[in-house]
This record gives structure tokens, C-alpha cells and sequence, in this order.
């Protein structure tokens, strides 16, 4: 493995968030490399340069300029990934000054839920004691809201010579319970639900049959128990329905709406769009700035007088060529194994996930003719913009099932009619997962209750038991 193709390798498997890192790290440590303006048509000043959305090989003059400096023309980029990289490298804290700024990454995050308790906590009259134990509930609520220990816990936690009851942990906490987020440093569910309850106004429609049924009667509507609902609380049907309605209005997890987690951009590596009734796979433009070597720079190696010096230029000129190489070899690769999986997933862009085919790396590895692990790499933390939306290239991997004609059908194809069944069941009998499995072996395909019952869970939808609900 030569150092020029691991630098290949490294920028093949790397976001477009990480490649506008790595160009910049280089465009700051290499004076050979400059980017390319906009609107700069000399082509006196192009020496070579990499394009985003069109390749070209290399002049004769370039040509020449590599084989004297014993650069190959062709940049090999197949390899056993395993062999050099365990894992993607992590994103560097280097200068990101570009000027496209819609991309840059803020380094600041957002205020977490401990912040903003023990901020509303400082602004709130308690007495030291009291204070001390507001600190100890606080440090013990997780990201959800919920006080992970019981008050007997937070009493044992605190100092020995502190003369406290378990009451004045009880009443610190019902304070804090009313901190905003409504309803946080609750011990479960139904005290989260009974707090915000008690928050609306006493106006609000159906608010006090919703506080008894969830103080009284939670565990009858955990079970779906509609019928002994409206017996015990005297009411009909139709106005039970709007009680559970407003109880779902609440917030299951109150901590989720304060958030310390840094945003995260998505830039999209190569866009789709259907032109004159054909499908067209185009490199972004935009995702990262369009590299040349300086050729003001290149020039000055013939007249500098200090051998070290002429070394040290001809170094970064050849450094300057191999990573222009790699961007290149790295553009060709994704947009040679992205224009393959739209060719396989036509379906996919003109009906919807139903039509997604089942497609294994194998089959992209052997039309492209490379390893199986590159095609993973590539795949990897790249996106694609399509009409349907944006899409990791890994999302349109999917493992088949044989179907009754001997054909196959796609995971994500399965998935997506599981979705579509359960949107149009009744909700007063939803589909269990035997029935699921029933209907579609009568569409032909073969699946068996545990496969449903997987790719249920794994889109998040409750079994049947829980889904059911008032008509």
C-alpha cells in the first residue's frame, strides 16, 4: 500500500461534511493548491483541476510533468478496506472557512436539560437546604425528564449531618416538577401526565374527567379496557374518545424538549432528477469547493537556487497532484456505483418504496467491478437527493424474500406494505402480526409471523394489542 493510494482509500470513505475538512486542511498545509474561482475561465491558470460534476484525463504536458515525477496516470482505488481502516476517521477540529457558509458545522450546542433546570432552580426563592436538595433530584433526572431514583434514594444521598425528613424531599420535588418543562422529575408516566393535567387551565375541555381517568384509572387504559372506561367514569363513547385525545395532546417524555445535541447537516453527495423520461445521476456542485495547482507556484520551481527548497516544492507539487488525483478517482467511483443503484431502484423513484428491488453489495461490486468492501465504504455516510428525498446510498441495500412465482421481493419493499396495512386497518381491530403475515402470502409473498413481527419493531409500530383504539 502506497501512501498515495491510502490517501485515495481515506477520501473515498469520507462524508462530504469530512471531505470539506480535508481539502481545507490541505489547501491551508499545501501552497501548490488553490481553489478554483468562480467565473475564472484562464485557462493559462489551469494547470489541472478537479470538477465536481465532469472529469477529463490529464494534458500531455501533465502527462509528462507525472511520469518524470513517477506518478502512475491511473490511481488503483479497489482494496481491502478492513486491512487499513478500522473505522471512518473522526471529523477534525480544523478551519473550516469556506465560502459556501450554508455548510459550515456550529461548533456550539444547545442548552441541555440540566442547564436549564438548575438555571430556573437559581431564580427560584428556596432555602439552603432546600437548595442542596433541588441539586440532587436535578442530577438525577435522565434526558427523558424522569427522576431515575426514588425520593428515599435522593434522602440516603444526601449529607449525613443534615436534619432532613423525607417530606421536605417530597416537596422540593413537586417543585420542581413545575420547572419548565412541565411535568419533568416525574418517577413514570402517570405522574408526568397527572402534572401536566393539572398545569391546563380548569377550563379546558374534558380536562377533569382526563386528570381522573390518569390518576385513578391508568392501568384500564393502558389495557385498552374502552368498556370499563366509560362505566367508571359515566360517560359515552364519543366523549371518552375526546378525553384520550387530549391525554395524547400531552408530553410522554417532557426532557425531550430540551435538547443539548449539536444539529446535524446532511449534505447531499449526488442528486437525481428524470430528464426527457430518463433518470440522470449528477455529481453535486456544491458540496465541495473545485481544486487546481497554483501554476504561479509551480512555475517558481525552475528558478529557485537552493536544492532544499527546489525538494521542498517539487514535494508539494507532487503532494499538490496526488490529492487532486484522489478527489478525482474519489468523484468517479461514487458517481459510477450512485448511477448503478438508480439503475437497479428505478422502481423505487417512480412508484415509492413498494417497488424498491432487493439489491446486496455483491450485485453493485460485480457491475462495477470492485471489492465488496469498497462498494461498502462508499455507500457509507454518502446521500443522494431525489424527488422522494434524501437517502443515505446504503438505504437502498435491502436483503429479498422468495415470493410464491419464484421471484423476489425486497425488505424495504415488505416494510412498506407492513406500513401501508397497518394505516388502513380498523382501529378498533387492528392487524396482528398472524394476519399480516396471511395477507401477504395471498400477494404472493412468503413471510413468516416472526419476519413481520421483526420488520414491525424495527419501524416502530406497537403490536397489535396496543395499536387498538376507539373508532
Amino acid at each position: 500500500m502506497t501512501p498515495q493510494l491510502q490517501q485515495a482509500i481515506k477520501l473515498l470513505q469520507l462524508s462530504t461534511l469530512e471531505l470539506q475538512t480535508e481539502i481545507q486542511e490541505a489547501l491551508d498545509s499545501n501552497m501548490m493548491l488553490e481553489v478554483v474561482d468562480e467565473g475564472d475561465d484562464n485557462p493559462s491558470k489551469k494547470t489541472e483541476t478537479v470538477e465536481d460534476s465532469s472529469f477529463s484525463s490529464p494534458s500531455d504536458d501533465d502527462s509528462l510533468i507525472m511520469q518524470q515525477e513517477n506518478i502512475p496516470n491511473e490511481l488503483p482505488v479497489d482494496s481491502a478496506w478492513d486491512d487499513i481502516y478500522d473505522a471512518a476517521p473522526q471529523q477534525s477540529t480544523a478551519n473550516r472557512e469556506f465560502d459556501n457558509r450554508e455548510y459550515d458545522i456550529p461548533e456550539s450546542s444547545g442548552e441541555s436539560l440540566h442547564d436549564h433546570l438548575i438555571w430556573q432552580m437559581e431564580l427560584t426563592p428556596f432555602s439552603d437546604t432546600d437548595r442542596i436538595i433541588a441539586e440532587t433530584i436535578i442530577d438525577s433526572i435522565n434526558d427523558d425528564g424522569y427522576l431515575d431514583i426514588s425520593i428515599e434514594e435522593v434522602l440516603q444521598s444526601l449529607p449525613d449531618d443534615m436534619d432532613i425528613e423525607l417530606d421536605e424531599v417530597e416537596a422540593v420535588l413537586h417543585r420542581i416538577q413545575y420547572f419548565d418543562p412541565v411535568g419533568v422529575a416525574a418517577r413514570d408516566l402517570r405522574e408526568t401526565l397527572s402534572i401536566q393535567l393539572k398545569h391546563l387551565p380548569i377550563e379546558s375541555p374534558w380536562q377533569e374527567k382526563a386528570q381522573e381517568l390518569v390518576d385513578k384509572h391508568f392501568d384500564l387504559l393502558a389495557n385498552r379496557d374502552y368498556t370499563q372506561l366509560t362505566r367508571r367514569l359515566a360517560i359515552t363513547e364519543d366523549e371518552l374518545k375526546e378525553v384520550i385525545q387530549l391525554i395524547q395532546s400531552l408530553q410522554p417524555r417532557p426532557g425531550s424538549q430540551i435538547t443539548a445535541s449539536k444539529a446535524e447537516y446532511i449534505v447531499p453527495d449526488v442528486t437525481v432528477k428524470k430528464v426527457k423520461n430518463r433518470w440522470v445521476v449528477e455529481l453535486n456542485a456544491d458540496a465541495a469547493p473545485k481544486l487546481r495547482v497554483n501554476n504561479h507556484y509551480a512555475s517558481l520551481i525552475k528558478e529557485v537556487n537552493s536544492s532544499a527548497d527546489s525538494t521542498y516544492m517539487k514535494n508539494q507539487l507532487q503532494e499538490a497532484r496526488w490529492f487532486i488525483k484522489s478527489l478525482i478517482s474519489r468523484n468517479e467511483t461514487l458517481l459510477k456505483v450512485a448511477t448503478c443503484i438508480v439503475e437497479r431502484q428505478q422502481g423505487f423513484l417512480e412508484y415509492g418504496e413498494e417497488a424498491m428491488k432487493a439489491l446486496v453489495l455483491h450485485d453493485v461490486a460485480e457491475e462495477v467491478e470492485m471489492h465488496e468492501s469498497t462498494i461498502s465504504r462508499v455507500t457509507t455516510k454518502k446521500y443522494m437527493y431525489t424527488p422522494r428525498g434524501i437517502f443515505e446510498l446504503k438505504y437502498f441495500f435491502s436483503s429479498h424474500v422468495t415470493t410464491a412465482t419464484g421471484g423476489e421481493c425486497s425488505a424495504t419493499a415488505i416494510r412498506a406494505l407492513i406500513k401501508k396495512l397497518v394505516a388502513a386497518e380498523k382501529p378498533n381491530k387492528p392487524l396482528s402480526d398472524s394476519k399480516l403475515a396471511s395477507i401477504l402470502e395471498e400477494q404472493g409473498i412468503n413471510v413468516a409471523r416472526r419476519t413481520v413481527a421483526k420488520y414491525r419493531e424495527a419501524m416502530g409500530i406497537p403490536p397489535s394489542n396496543e395499536r387498538k383504539r376507539l373508532t
